[in-house]
């Protein structure tokens, strides 16, 4: 069957401020795109994450290029505590300020345009992330940390710049949980201006790991080839392995 390009059009003026993947209106909004448009919208429209190759010849160089400029940022104290099992913040936030090819990735306009399908508004990247191992953080939704107005068209796109394997903290996540509701602050009853410390999402946790039990849910880890990057939706419920073989190192930029 035909879909004609009018009618997606007037449906995606119905709700303008849902993400087309996340639209009533999946089907009809994506009838006449792309097939490998269509591949990722259906992907991310059932689970909430999709896999694709990371589009740039250059990539390995990249990496490379990324993961020797980026090395002398985390200091010889915090990598022992991390071998030694202690914990140990080794992230580096925003690194594209200060390397040009961290924001080469980050600025894919392949990727920038893919997205701009997928949600029906123009993307743009407003954050970079780069690790050395893997995050070992706890199941939580993105959507806590930054959102967008209306909810739900912020996402992030990770891309392993090494193999990812069960030893090195392979991101897990619940396919289909960025469905469910976003949860704030006045959901769990609470007020921040009355809490005695900074908040942080240690208070959601016990509210996540309850809504996947009461769903059934089940998590699902990637184990990347180096390369490979997945988009995620801004409610997926999702969070970082344990790194077990802590000489070994996991590079990769969200």
């Amino acid at each position: 069957q035909y879909m004609n390009q009018n009618y997606a059009s007037n449906l995606r003026r119905l709700l303008p401020g849902v993400p087309n993947i996340e639209s009533p209106f999946f089907e009809p909004l994506f009838a006449n795109s792309e097939p490998h448009v269509q591949q990722i919208a259906k992907q991310l429209h059932t689970n909430g994450v999709a896999a694709f190759k990371f589009p740039d010849a250059e990539f390995d160089q990249l990496a490379a290029d990324i993961k020797a400029s980026l090395s002398k940022n985390f200091n010889e104290q915090s990598w022992a505590r991390f071998r030694s099992g202690g914990e140990a913040d080794l992230r580096l936030l925003n690194a594209w300020q200060i390397d040009a090819n961290v924001r080469r990735i980050a600025a894919n306009q392949s990727v920038i345009n893919l997205l701009s399908k997928l949600y029906g508004a123009q993307a743009w990247p407003f954050q970079t992330l780069n690790f050395p191992v893997g995050t070992q953080q706890a199941l939580h939704s993105d959507a806590i940390h930054f959102n967008s107005v209306p909810e739900r068209f912020m996402c992030g796109v990770w891309v392993a710049f090494e193999d990812v394997t069960v030893d090195n903290g392979p991101l897990f996540y619940y396919p289909g949980s960025h469905r469910l509701p976003i949860y704030t602050n006045e959901h769990l009853g609470r007020c921040v201006s009355t809490l005695p410390t900074r908040p942080d999402q240690t208070m959601y946790e016990p509210m996540w790991r309850a809504l996947v039990d009461a769903h059934g849910m089940k998590p699902k880890r990637f184990l990347a080839k180096k390369g490979d990057a997945l988009i995620w939706a801004a409610n997926l419920l999702h969070g970082g392995s344990p790194h077990i073989n802590r000489e070994a190192s996991r590079w990769s930029q969200v």
